[in-house]
């Protein structure tokens, strides 16, 4: 695992510059470094040794040195592909899995990234053609970011690395903070600095005098196949068992992380790793924000050890800016920092971690995924009478069941964003002081849904968050937070043999009106305990809505939402508003709460304090 950083247009003083690029990503590789630079390019690179410890430094050449590569991730597959391109004549100087991306390319062209079984961002530069040749994994695993600043080209895996390039201009893209404060991500192509870009899951580019042609080379294929849910469960627990096995390639330890329920859970239990790693809340709330006391008790039933820690809120709160930094966009999502501990926690142990990412989007494990099957009898109405009772709704103070009568109302085009929906389009633009062009959340999903328009609904909402909530806010927080640690994350969910499976799970395999990931339940049945394959899903929960009611944090944020950026940003008496009915109890207005927030400390990190 590691970063790399890099840029067209030689400039004065570009050694220089690139190794300062360089220094910016060095949580991400702090094991050593590696630099090319031409006539045309300069290319850097900051290596966590996982993979052939002594001969695996980048950048890698192919045999007449024509060819460099910059890769981070890991390609699980290598071994069989290693072996043919040596039966096609290739020669290799390391063991290490980059170098089959070099000579990959050499044999394959472009085509290679449809070989690979992995998670990758990488580039390789060929010098004859100047060409720059680029890819990211089919999920987004790896993050890949990249920016035209006037007649340079700049790539790599982290925003903040572009900073210190004298082309480089940072301004703030009022736009992306429109689109963030609905979804609580940024989820789209564009980035929160003007001008830079994401190169989006599944896609690869080709860079040639300054023009770049994208590719997307995959997409999610739901097509359900007849079988039984017994059947379906024995080919996930064979599938996903064989892509644990392909995850624990390295030459050093592997460790797991472990919450209380199935996903993390199933993944420490098959892959036989000696270490778990667990975090939790102080609360009065019981076991709520806590499960530190289940995953021992789990860890202990198959025999692992179970590393845990009790964060405080003070040690939240004030790692949350350093965090938010690392994140390189502004995410709201609380369980970020939680990440981010355990993370912090399990670096000190080991180098490499499991973890249970992707589980719900594959699988169907979310229960908002049961709404469509979920039917009462308010549901046998008509619909036109729902949607006019729905609209009239809207208005209404919210109370318990204001929102049912709402979402009951629209098609789920309509209402599902995604697994957060913050402002609507008409909140947001009560809050916001400066207009935006942004769409509606509604009709930034629109070119998605209608990709699976002939799907039935649990599917499309599968399909929207596979493309926009996991790539936007599960992978970011995953490699962010770890690497900000030094640490590998890997997510045996999120490969592409699971995939092809999930692609062929029926419906009523994935969720029912009692549960979800039916399939992935009962496969867990066989080797986990009853009480832990069946339990509803946490994930490291935080107690935001509590700390906001708590006097020293609610004057923490009600001064975030006074200062100077605030006021340039948003109507803040519309803040104060929202903060206090949320600490009188009048309503939980805790993630709108925190999604502004949230900006407010990236935005002090990366444009200066609040004040």
């Amino acid at each position: 695992m590691c970063g790399f950083v890099g840029f067209t247009n030689r400039i004065a003083d570009d050694g220089a510059v690139l190794h300062e690029m360089m220094d910016r990503i060095a949580h991400r590789g702090p094991d050593s470094d590696g630099a090319y630079i031409d006539e045309a390019i300069c290319l850097g690179f900051r290596r966590l040794s996982i993979i052939d410890l002594a001969e695996g430094d980048q950048p890698i050449f192919n045999e007449d040195g024509n060819l460099v590569l910059l890769f981070n991730g890991e390609i699980y597959n290598f071994p069989d592909l290693r072996r043919e391109l040596l039966s096609l004549g290739h020669t290799f100087r390391t063991h290490s899995d980059s170098e089959v991306l070099v000579h990959g390319y050499e044999e394959y062209g472009t085509a290679l990234v449809e070989k690979l079984r992995g998670m990758f961002a990488f580039v390789i530069w060929d010098k004859t053609t100047r060409t720059l040749f680029g890819a990211r994994d089919p999920f987004g695993i790896k993050p890949f970011y990249y920016a035209t600043m006037g007649e340079t080209f700049l790539f790599g895996s982290e925003i903040k690395a572009f900073l210190p390039h004298p082309a480089f201009e940072k301004e703030l893209n009022e736009e992306a903070l429109a689109h963030y404060l609905s979804f609580q991500y940024s989820p789209t192509p564009e980035t929160f600095f003007r001008g830079v870009f994401k190169l989006m899951p599944a896609h690869y580019f080709v860079w040639q005098d300054g023009k770049m042609e994208l590719t997307r080379y995959w997409r999610p294929n739901f097509s359900p196949e007849d079988g039984t849910l017994e059947f379906y469960a024995d080919q996930v627990d064979k599938t996903l068992r064989e892509s644990v096995e392909a995850h624990k390639i390295s030459d050093v330890e592997v460790g797991s992380f472990l919450s209380s329920g199935i996903d993390s859970s199933y993944i420490a239990e098959a892959a036989k790793v000696d270490k778990t790693f667990t975090v939790g809340f102080e609360s009065d709330d019981g076991d709520r924000y806590n499960e530190i006391g289940y995953a021992k008790e789990f860890a202990k039933t198959i025999g692992v050890e179970n590393i845990s820690k009790v964060i405080t809120p003070e040690e939240y709160w004030t790692e949350f800016p350093h965090i938010q930094y690392h994140m390189d966009e502004p995410l709201a999502d609380p369980a970020a920092i939680a990440l981010y501990f355990v993370s912090k926690l399990a670096s000190q142990y080991v180098k490499v971690v499991m973890s249970g990412e992707g589980a719900d989007e594959l699988f169907g494990g979310y229960r908002i995924y049961q709404e469509p099957i979920t039917l009462t009898a308010y549901d046998k109405l008509p619909f036109f009478l729902r949607r006019l009772i729905g609209k009239i709704a809207a208005h209404l103070p919210q109370k318990h069941g204001i929102n049912y009568l709402v979402r009951r109302g629209k098609t789920v085009e309509e209402r599902f964003i995604g697994n957060a929906s913050i402002f609507s389009a008409a909140e947001r633009a009560k809050l916001l002081k400066n207009p935006t062009s942004a769409v509606t959340p509604q009709q930034l999903c629109a070119p998605v849904y209608e990709e699976v328009r002939d799907k039935d609904v649990i599917t499309r909402m599968q399909y929207l968050d596979i493309n926009l909530w996991l790539m936007g806010d599960i992978l970011l927080k995953a490699d962010k937070t770890s690497m900000a640690n030094s640490l590998e994350l890997r997510v045996p969910f999120l490969d592409k043999k699971v995939m092809e499976l999930a692609e062929k799970i029926p419906t009523n395999c994935r969720v029912n009106t009692v549960t979800t990931k039916l399939a992935l339940r009962k496969a867990a049945e066989k080797t986990l305990p009853r009480r832990t394959a069946t339990k509803d899903k946490l994930g490291f929960p935080v107690p935001i809505r509590v700390w906001l009611r708590e006097e020293p944090y609610y004057q923490k944020v009600r001064a975030a939402f006074e200062s100077k950026p605030a006021q340039r940003y948003f109507h803040t008496d519309e803040l104060v508003r929202l903060l206090d009915r949320h600490r009188d109890g009048k309503e939980d207005l805790s993630r709108k709460i925190w999604t502004v927030y949230t900006f407010l400390v990236w935005y002090g990190e990366y444009f200066g304090m609040p004040s």
